[in-house]
């Protein structure tokens, strides 16, 4: 398998982290496409025989937060509107909106940590790796960030719907 085909077949997960990152689907395409043109510009760097998606992920990682150091106001990026396209029905888009607004209010560090384990399946040692800091920093992140969905999360559902209220005597 040549370079180039191990890129392309590290594609689709490099486009699901980019869209957990950026939030923002033109936004994770170019950080994508940003990581392709790196990576093939760096191939000398690339070792061969290690973990080609940790290295493409460090890649969109660090072009990610190279794009966000070059906006001029951070608040104005995490002011941006993403839009939800989930089928099915109701009450299931309501509890995917609610959990993504929960997750992308969780802190940058948190959110990067539970997308690189949650979501994208690296273990804690590959996420410390590609995130630059020890193992135990990513857990405690994770353990964090989980905790703190939950809360969001319990408190939404603890709340009774209007019309299960109890009508006063």
């Amino acid at each position: 398998m040549t370079f180039q085909d191990a890129i392309v077949e590290h594609l689709p997960h490099m486009r699901a982290l980019a869209r957990m990152f950026a939030r923002d689907r033109a936004m994770a395409d170019d950080l994508v496409q940003e990581t392709v043109l790196r990576a093939l510009s760096n191939i000398d760097k690339f070792e061969p025989g290690t973990n080609m998606k940790a290295w493409l992920s460090t890649i969109l990682r660090n072009q990610f937060y190279n794009e966000l150091r070059s906006r001029a106001r951070l608040t104005a990026y995490m002011a941006i509107p993403h839009a939800t396209d989930h089928a099915g029905e109701q009450d299931a888009r309501l509890e995917m909106r609610d959990f993504e607004r929960a997750f992308h209010d969780l802190p940058a560090v948190q959110r990067e940590a539970l997308s690189l384990v949650g979501g994208s399946g690296y273990s804690y040692e590959e996420a410390a790796k590609i995130v630059g800091c020890v193992q135990g920093t990513v857990k405690s992140r994770v353990c964090r960030a989980r905790m703190e969905l939950e809360r969001r999360l319990d408190r939404k559902s603890a709340t009774p719907p209007a019309d299960d209220m109890p009508i006063a005597a």
